[in-house]
């Protein structure tokens, strides 16, 4: 293995939440006056913090969205993800090739600390992140693009940004591990690979990572 730390995104890269997320979200924003479809969600929001979505709007309308808008939302995902998250597929297969070659790894997600452990333990990952492999944009100041977060998960994991290769699914994830000086694997199963061109490789079936990072 040539890294010393693999930074995984968490939607869409470990869970299958982003079309859950992003129903979700299109609708909710629909219900309350901001008419969106669930490719502009795609498009505007996926892999990015929920200030971003409260940014955009008040940037586009001139109005904020409810003070509950976050709570509402996330009431609203927990419980579709209790009826339909499953883990991506191949994503426990790397998981253990990194544990048993001794590889550090730990996630590093937009969403909320509750929302990633959520989603862990409906998916069966928790028993794969403890507390202290577990990083969110909650963290940081500025969430993706900017590179704070994953600066701060390899901070917090002791390693350089050279030796870190990031697992991202979203051009906002992308451009913030190239922000940080760090490697990025481009996972394009959901996004179109022109739109994450930025990544240092692409690939589209998560079985592929482990030797991808090997090589």
């Amino acid at each position: 293995m040539r890294y010393d730390l693999v930074i995984f995104d968490n939607d869409g890269v470990l869970v299958d939440s982003e079309p859950i997320s992003n129903r979700l979200l299109a609708g909710y924003l629909t219900e309350l006056g901001h008419p969106t479809s669930y490719e502009d969600s795609l498009r505007d929001y996926m892999g990015g913090a929920m200030h971003r979505v409260h940014d955009l709007v008040l940037e586009r309308t001139g109005r904020r969205l409810p003070e509950d808008f976050d709570d509402v939302f996330h009431g609203r995902v927990f419980a579709a993800f209790e009826r339909e998250l499953e883990p991506v597929p191949g994503a426990v297969d790397v998981l253990e090739k990194l544990a048993a070659d001794g590889v550090a790894y730990c996630v590093a997600s937009s969403g909320s600390h509750e929302r990633i452990r959520v989603g862990h333990r409906k998916a069966g990952l928790d028993r794969w992140f403890d507390d202290g492999r577990i990083f969110s944009s909650q963290d940081v100041g500025r969430g993706k693009p900017a590179p704070d977060l994953f600066l701060h998960a390899a901070g917090r994991m002791g390693v350089a940004p050279e030796r870190c290769a990031v697992i991202e699914d979203s051009p906002l994830g992308v451009q913030a591990a190239v922000a940080a000086g760090m490697d990025v694997y481009g996972f394009t199963a959901m996004t179109p690979a022109a739109k994450l061109a930025g990544a240092n490789r692409l690939f589209a079936d998560m079985g592929e990572l482990a030797d991808l990072l090997a090589g």
